[in-house]
């Protein structure tokens, strides 16, 4: 009869679902919206506290019987960003987050003190990009002076939401290895790199222990009570909201492609060994379950599709029916949807742009579907990459916003020319991190099903949505992506040119 809780805290809302095992049903889903602080310097914070009064909001809409019957919670968080937090545990400032390219030049700074991208690919897997955590220190450091001088415990979104719940500090591989400072094949924090975000300060001391994916700790008595659930509950180690969606769409095992389409868009895969790219063009991740996770990501998904709806005045839920009577390729319309910059391909300071309009081809389905076109180009240049790398897959689990749009769904499938499913629970990152508190759950009472079988036996796909390649629309989809890169190499030579020295 138990019930197992997953706490999804993303950039646009906090989602929760209990799912009852026995059952093989989730039995109660609940979500409480977000606000973001938008700055024209590109900053994207949120306050810490808005994560928890919607996890309590969420809670309380739960039946009082479900919530006696929850025995586990497991979190996953929105990854990279940066709560700053004193010695008494309370949040120094707003919390920056995954999509804040204000720190850009802090992102040069370290990577310069290190050696270059290759220098911190050479010492911890990954280039500090922006939105990386580590870059958020030294911004910090010189924009927050007083924060920094109190500054005690560093922590990322699920960390601090563990810490609310338990009073316990810790951090798991998979989300610290978004940090920029986890060296990622040998799964220790590179001295090297927290010494070039920081010559003068010891940040290894300011960071939670590490602890492995099954751990798990108990709910703080005030908490339970406040939330109206057993003490014995267990809150497991958690992870990045993308460690928990491979979880959550069963990859966790070789030869699956997760796809998020989320406000960011995010390709990941699962390894049993680090999956390093000396050019660094992918991230270079663990995963939440005690392997590796080879990741893409772009910072603009569904937040084209959204803006091109809002500005011309309709719902993105209505975008399919708009978008109908247009054809791969709309009408010539070519977007490069980079609203927040770009993180794949390393464009930090670009902006989106809409190429090839003419007077027939500007309508509101056209560039609806431009949006829709360009976001999944950004993530098939990511693909690339992977294959390039030799990795090979055979199937598509797609999750996040996008995925309820069939039109979106067989447009994946016709752009990567890959079966595409979509599980059946829609809210992979809460529920893969449902799974992950059973599966801590059953290692914590001494016995209990290893992350694989859990994922095999517990994830399902809709067969109502599957979408097969259509060879007609591939064969388009390849020359209008061949037109989108043309587009994207004029964008990146001009960014390269921007930031050569002139003589």
């Amino acid at each position: 009869m138990s019930l197992f809780v997953g706490l999804d805290v993303g950039t646009q809302s906090v989602k929760l679902i209990a799912y009852d095992p026995q059952a093989r049903k989730v039995v109660a889903t609940h979500g409480q919206v977000l606000e973001l602080i938008a700055g024209d310097d590109g900053s994207r914070e949120q306050h810490a506290r808005w994560w928890i009064d919607a996890i309590r909001a969420c809670f309380a809409r739960m039946e009082p019987a479900q919530r006696a019957r929850v025995s586990a919670i497991g979190v996953s968080g929105q990854q990279h960003g940066f709560v700053p937090v004193d010695a008494a545990g309370d949040v120094l400032a707003p919390a920056k987050l995954w999509c804040d390219t204000s720190t850009t030049v802090e992102c040069d700074e370290i990577m310069a003190a290190a050696g270059g991208a290759k220098g911190c690919i050479a010492l911890a897997g990954n280039p500090i990009l922006a939105g990386y955590t580590a870059s958020k220190l030294p911004w910090t450091r010189k924009h927050r002076p007083e924060v920094y001088s109190r500054l005690a415990a560093i922590m990322l979104p699920h960390d601090y939401v563990n810490f609310w719940l338990t009073g316990e500090r810790w951090m798991e591989y998979g989300d610290a290895s978004g940090t920029g400072w986890l060296d990622v094949r040998t799964r220790r924090w590179s001295s090297r790199m927290l010494a070039a975000t920081d010559a003068q300060r010891d940040l290894s001391a300011l960071l939670p222990p590490l602890v492995e994916a099954d751990a798990s700790f108990t709910i703080a008595a005030n908490i339970a009570e406040a939330l109206g659930l057993p003490h014995g509950v267990r809150v497991s180690a958690g992870g990045g909201d993308n460690m928990m969606a491979a979880v959550g769409t069963g990859n966790v095992a070789s030869g699956v492609l997760s796809m998020s389409l989320g406000t960011s868009g995010t390709l990941f895969a699962h390894a049993d060994h680090p999956v390093v790219d000396e050019a660094g063009g992918w991230a270079a991740f663990c995963s939440s379950t005690g392997g590796w996770l080879p990741l893409i990501c772009t910072m603009n998904c569904t937040v084209a599709t959204e803006s091109v709806a809002r500005m011309f005045g309709f719902s993105s839920r209505d975008g399919d029916a708009v978008m109908a009577d247009t054809a791969p390729g709309a009408g010539g319309l070519v977007m490069l949807p980079f609203l927040n910059g770009e993180r794949t391909p390393d464009l930090p300071h670009a902006r989106g742009s809409l190429h090839g309009m003419d007077s027939t081809n500007l309508t509101r389905g056209n560039v609806y579907r431009a949006a829709m076109e360009g976001a999944t180009y950004a993530l098939r240049y990511g693909y690339d990459a992977l294959t390039a790398a030799g990795l090979q897959f055979d199937a598509i689990r797609l999750t996040g916003g996008g995925s309820q749009s069939a039109a979106w769904r067989q447009m994946v499938a016709d752009v990567f020319e890959l079966p595409v499913a979509v599980p059946e629970q829609s809210e992979g990152a809460a529920f893969g991190a449902a799974l992950q508190a059973l599966w801590s759950h059953g290692r914590a009472n001494g016995g209990g099903d290893d992350i694989a079988t859990i994922a095999r036996e517990h994830v399902g796909t809709d067969a109502a949505s599957v979408a097969r390649p259509d060879g007609n629309a591939a064969s388009a989809y390849r020359s209008h992506y061949r037109q989108f890169r043309r587009h994207l190499d004029a964008a990146m030579q001009s960014h390269a040119n921007s930031n050569t020295p002139k003589p």
